[in-house]
């Protein structure tokens, strides 16, 4: 077995400039279930997978209000998002006591990742193995941020986090220029379709995902599963409606490669169903 003698202590670095549990604790994101927020002008949606241990079991919560303006949503070690979730729950009661006004999203990402690189710097701690989608509305408008076991952040038009959320990515990639603009009901349907993509071919039901909205006149909460279905089912209706029979017609007047073009049929007819990317 290859002992690394580099990552034994959050502060010692590697020759070639690498802090090993820092980037431990980011693969432990990459290992949790997904996560997906998406911003428009005047709301954010922030959707997550359930993931349940066994078939006995319920599913660990993913998304917790931090107050009437302010959500989050995460991926990785979830006792760790339940501490960071209850510090940011905190740091708005006193802002709130204390200013007599709402806590601006970007001032709590920044205590939050500040919080989060102080376990970087000091040998006896550990860096916290979640990632945070920190969704949110003050006076500037509606903002996203990740917050990452580095310290790191970053805002966002929309993101994705955890296992298998590049195929999620690649759907946002395409679409994110029209979510600024988008409504409430064309951003969660977004999410619903992003987190689909996630799901790697297994089919979108309430009970698979949690979904929560904040907007303009509208505080933070999460839909219940009887909404949630009620928009797959629209969703479902309208993929059903697009044709998935427009590519073939060209493949089957293609005669001299008659093995390429039933390739090519089984490609384009199994293509609306499965991830662009598979991780």
């Amino acid at each position: 077995m290859f002992r690394n003698q580099y990552d034994t202590d959050v502060t010692t670095w590697s020759p070639a400039g690498r802090l090993f549990q820092v980037e431990y604790a980011m693969e432990a994101v990459k290992q949790g279930s997904a996560a997906i927020g998406l911003r428009s002008k005047t709301h954010v949606v922030l959707a997550c997978v359930n993931k349940a241990n066994s078939e006995l079991s319920s599913h660990q919560k993913k998304i917790f209000k931090v107050d009437d303006h302010i959500g989050v949503a995460i991926a990785g070690l979830t006792a760790d998002g339940r501490v960071l979730s209850r510090y940011m729950r905190n740091e708005c009661i006193n802002y709130s006591y204390t200013y007599e006004s709402p806590l601006p999203v970007g001032r709590l990402v920044v205590q939050l990742a500040d919080k989060a690189q102080v376990c970087t710097q000091r040998s006896w701690k550990r860096p916290y193995g979640v990632g945070l989608l920190v969704g949110g509305l003050d006076e500037s408008g509606a903002h996203l941020y990740y917050n990452c076991p580095s310290g790191n952040y970053f805002e966002y038009q929309a993101f994705a986090i955890g296992s298998r959320s590049q195929a999620a990515k690649t759907y946002l990639e395409r679409k994110f220029e029209n979510f600024v603009g988008s409504s409430r009901e064309e951003l969660i349907k977004d999410a619903l379709i992003a987190t689909r993509e996630s799901l790697q071919g297994e089919k979108l039901r309430s009970s698979v995902c949690t979904v929560a909205v904040v907007g303009v006149g509208e505080p933070f909460h999460i839909l219940d599963q009887e909404t949630v279905q009620k928009l797959i089912d629209e969703f479902e209706i309208v993929r059903e409606d697009e044709p998935p029979a427009e590519p073939q017609p060209p493949a089957e007047q293609d005669a001299p490669a008659d093995q390429g073009t039933g390739a090519d049929q089984g490609a384009a007819a199994a293509s609306p169903d499965v991830a662009p990317m598979d991780i």
